[in-house]
C-alpha cells in the first residue's frame, strides 16, 4: 500500500507532466529548440520550371530561358546577391570548400531579400548577340541577360572529345553580412555549361 507522502510526489509528477503538455504549444512560440543545419540554398531550373531542358546547344541571335531560385534555410532572415558570371571552359570555377568565388566578372545581379523558410525564383534569359570562328576557334563577344547587353570577349577552342565549343554560364549566390557591410559568398554556386556552334 502507498504511503501518503508517496502519493503526494506521484500525484505532483502527474500533475507536472499534465501541465507541461497542455502548455507545451505556448512554450514553442517562447523556446527555441536546437534544429538542424542552417544553410542556403541555390538551384537552376529549365524553361519549364523543372530540374530538365536545360540549354545545351545555343546559337547566335536565339533566345534562352531558365530560373535561379534562392531558398533560406538560416533560421532567420538573409539579404541575399545572386551574380551572374559567363566564361569559357579554362576559367576558374568557385571553390566552395574554400569559399572562394570566381575570378570572373560580374555580368548581372539579382538582389533579395528572404525570410526564414522563404524561397524565391526568377528568370534567367539570355542570347548571344556577336559570336564569331576562326577555324578551331569560337569567340562570344557579347551576351545579353535579361535585356541588358554585356562585353565578354570570351574564346574557346574545340573540344575534340566532346565535339563543341563550351562556354559555361555561372550563377553565385552572396549573403550580406552586417560585421563586414558587404557580400560574402555564401560557396553555393550552379553552371550551365553551353555549346556554341549552331546557328551562326
Amino acid at each position: 500500500m502507498m504511503k501518503l507522502e508517496e502519493y503526494k510526489v506521484v500525484s505532483m509528477a502527474v500533475g507536472l507532466v499534465g501541465v507541461l503538455i497542455l502548455a507545451s504549444p505556448a512554450l514553442s512560440l517562447v523556446l527555441r529548440l536546437p534544429g538542424g543545419e542552417r544553410f542556403s540554398e541555390l538551384y537552376v531550373l529549365g524553361p519549364g520550371h523543372m530540374a530538365e531542358d536545360y540549354p545545351f546547344n545555343v546559337s547566335k541571335g536565339e533566345n534562352y530561358l531558365v530560373y535561379l531560385g534562392v531558398g533560406n534555410h538560416l533560421g532567420g532572415a538573409a539579404y541575399y546577391g545572386v551574380y551572374v558570371k559567363f566564361g569559357n571552359a579554362s576559367d576558374a570555377l568557385p571553390n566552395d570548400t574554400a569559399g572562394v568565388s570566381s575570378p570572373l566578372p560580374l555580368l548581372y545581379e539579382y538582389r533579395v531579400f528572404l525570410t526564414d523558410g522563404q524561397t524565391w525564383e526568377a528568370p534567367l534569359s539570355f542570347s548571344f548577340s556577336d559570336v564569331a570562328f576562326d577555324g578551331n576557334v569560337s569567340l562570344v563577344r557579347r551576351i545579353m541577360i535579361n535585356g541588358a547587353m554585356f562585353d565578354v570577349e570570351k574564346t574557346v577552342g574545340w573540344d575534340n572529345s566532346s565535339n563543341g565549343f563550351y562556354f559555361k554560364m555561372l550563377a553565385e549566390l552572396w549573403v550580406y553580412d552586417v560585421k563586414t557591410d558587404g557580400f560574402g559568398f555564401n560557396s553555393r554556386f550552379v553552371s550551365l555549361w553551353l555549346n556554341v556552334t549552331s546557328g551562326v
